[in-house]
C-alpha cells in the first residue's frame, strides 16, 4: 500500500502532480518544474520530506555504537547540535545509506536517514545495538526550507524562530519547543530542515504558504541537489559501490585506531573507479545509466540531467580514476557519441554557476 505523509491532503489541494517514490505518494510538482527550480534558486522554497525517517538513538553505548556503524567519525562533534554527513557501510564497505547524524549528548543523537532504506536502516542498527535504545521516530515529520530568503521568510512565518535559530551555523541544530531546526539541506542553498512532530505539520506548512514560501516537488528537489554535485542514494552510490569511488572520500575518518564496519574493506579495495562531473559540450541530455568512453576504459553516468540554472545538460559519473579534470569524453546519447568535458562538482552553489563551457 502506498504510504502517504501528513501533508498528503495538502498537496492534492495545491494541484500537487503525484507520483509513486520509495512507495510514498509524493509530488513531482505543482505545475511548472523548472520554475520552482528556480524559485529555489532565487527565492524560498519548501519541500515534504516526511517519507525520510528521524531514528533517535539513546543510551550509555550511543557514541560507541555510532563509531561502530558510521564511516564518518562521531567523535568531532563535541558541541551540542552540531551536526555531520557521513555513510552507513557493509562489511564489503559498500554505502546500506548515507545520512546525517545530530549530536546532543554522547548518550543521545538523532540521524535522517532515506525513506527507500529506513527499514533496512533500522534493522541493521538493531541488530548491532545492544542495550542502545533504537526509536524509529514516525511520529515526526519534515519539512525542508531552502533559497537565499528561506532564513527570513521562515522566521516571518514561524513566530519565535528566529530568536532561536538567528545565530545557528550551517550543519548545526537547536530545539524551538518540540521542533528541531537544522541548518542544513539538499540543495546547495542556505535555509532550515524542520523536524516537528506530525500533529503540527499542516499547520507550518500553511503558515510558511502565507509567508511567500513556495511549495515545491522532487522533480526539482533533484536538479536542484545534482546541480549542487550531491548525491542520491540509488543512483550515485548503493551497497554495490564504496564510498571512495562515489565522491565520499571525504565523509571516511579512516586515519584513526577506530574500526569501523567496513574500514578494512575499504582499506584493501583497489582504487579502479572516481565519481567526476560531466559537462555536456553537444546538443542533448545526459541520463543515468549512459555509457562513457574514456581514455583509459568504460565508464556510466550515475545521474545526469538538464541543469536550469546553466541551461545545460550536466551529470556526475563513475569514471576510471586515471579520468581527469578538463579531459575530453563520450557519452552514448540515443546510438551518438556526444562530447562532454570531465569537471569538479559542484556545479552550482549558492545561486551562483561554478562551471562554464
Amino acid at each position: 500500500m502506498t504510504k502517504h505523509t501528513p501533508l498528503h491532503a495538502a498537496h492534492l489541494r495545491l494541484g500537487g502532480k503525484m507520483v509513486d517514490f520509495a512507495g510514498w505518494d509524493m509530488p513531482l510538482h505543482y505545475g511548472s518544474q523548472i520554475e520552482e527550480h528556480h524559485h529555489v534558486r532565487r527565492d524560498a522554497g519548501m519541500f515534504d520530506v516526511s517519507h525520510m525517517l528521524a531514528i533517535d538513538l539513546e543510551g550509555a553505548g550511543a557514541q560507541a555504537l555510532l563509531l561502530k556503524l558510521l564511516a564518518n567519525d562521531v567523535a568531532k562533534l563535541t558541541l551540542p547540535g552540531r551536526a555531520l554527513y557521513t555513510c552507513m557501510l557493509n562489511p564489503q564497505g559498500g554505502v546500506i545509506d548515507d545520512l546525517i547524524v545530530y549530536f546532543f549528548r554522547p548518550d543521545f543523537y538523532r540521524l535522517v536517514v532515506n525513506a527507500g532504506t529506513a527499514d533496512k536502516d533500522v534493522a541493521w542498527m538493531l541488530q548491532h545495538a545492544g542495550q542502545v535504545r533504537v526509536r524509529a521516530r514516525r511520529d515526526l515529520a519534515i519539512i525542508a526550507v531552502q533559497g537565499p530568503q528561506a532564513r527570513a521568510k521562515a522566521w516571518t512565518a514561524l513566530d519565535g524562530l528566529e530568536a532561536a535559530s538567528t545565530g545557528l551555523k550551517p550543519f548545526s541544530a537547536a530545539w524551538f519547543e518540540d521542533m528541531l531546526i537544522a541548518r542544513t539541506g539538499y540543495t546547495g542553498e542556505d535555509g532550515f530542515e524542520l523536524i516537528l512532530p506530525i500533529e503540527k505539520t499542516e499547520t507550518a506548512w500553511n503558515a510558511l504558504l502565507d509567508a511567500g514560501v513556495q511549495p515545491i516537488g522532487l522533480g526539482a528537489r533533484d536538479t536542484l541537489r545534482l546541480e549542487a554535485g550531491m548525491n542520491l542514494y540509488g543512483q550515485d552510490m548503493d551497497e554495490t559501490a564504496t564510498p571512495l569511488e562515489s565522491g565520499l572520500a571525504w565523509t571516511v575518518s579512516a586515519d584513526t585506531p577506530r574500526d569501523f564496519i567496513g574500514k578494512a574493506a575499504l582499506a584493501d579495495a583497489p582504487r579502479l573507479r572516481a565519481q567526476r562531473g560531466l559537462l555536456l559540450l553537444d546538443k542533448g541530455v545526459l541520463r543515468a545509466h549512459q555509457k562513457v568512453h574514456t581514455a583509459f576504459g568504460p565508464g556510466e553516468i550515475t545521474s545526469g540531467g538538464y541543469s536550469p540554472t546553466m541551461n545545460q545538460s550536466v551529470a556526475l559519473a563513475r569514471l576510471p580514476k586515471d579520468t581527469d579534470i578538463g579531459d575530453i569524453v563520450e557519452v552514448e546519447v540515443r546510438d551518438k557519441r556526444l562530447k562532454a568535458r570531465v569537471v569538479k562538482p559542484p556545479f552550482v552553489r549558492h545561486g551562483k554557476i561554478l562551471i562554464t563551457a
